[in-house]
């Protein structure tokens, strides 16, 4: 999801489901490529969300825009989807990139087309990644393995 995003050194990324292995896991690949990141989880799961990297905690449910600025996150990395999910695309800054890999809070969204348009934000969905972000996640040259 982080590099379909093309998350860069020194971005704010907001990352919901993250007390989920993916989203603990986007957590610290995050962090290793210097971006600040804001974790969405339950209450109960603050510490475990900060423990990998999470340098602020919002609770689900909460509204983004009470935490958050408008246009203030370089990239969104998503899990979760549902109904809070137009806030997602207000905190994006423009030019912004959203990433989806799930939708445990429900597939079906709203969308105001103007908000992509007028933003210039890029909607993005990751299931299949290519061989060197594998690599790059173990650290070992497997290109020319059968896996």
């Amino acid at each position: 999801m982080l590099e379909k995003a093309d998350l860069k050194n020194g971005e704010r990324i907001l990352i919901t489901g993250a007390s989920g292995g993916v989203g603990s896991a986007a957590i610290q690949l995050a962090k290793r490529r210097g971006a600040e990141v804001i974790a969405v989880s339950g209450e109960s799961k603050f510490e475990e969300v900060r423990r990998p990297g999470a340098d602020h905690v919002i609770a689900r449910g909460q509204s983004l825009l009470n935490s958050l600025e408008k246009d203030s996150i370089q990239v969104v990395a998503d899990l979760v989807a549902g109904p809070q999910w137009p806030e997602l695309l207000e905190v994006l800054a423009r030019g912004g990139r959203y990433v989806a890999s799930g939708a445990i809070a429900g597939p079906m969204v709203e969308l105001d087309v103007r908000t992509l348009y007028l933003k210039d934000l890029s909607l993005l969905g990751s299931t299949w990644q290519p061989q060197k972000v594998f690599e790059n996640l173990i650290g070992i040259e497997v290109a020319n393995q059968n896996l």
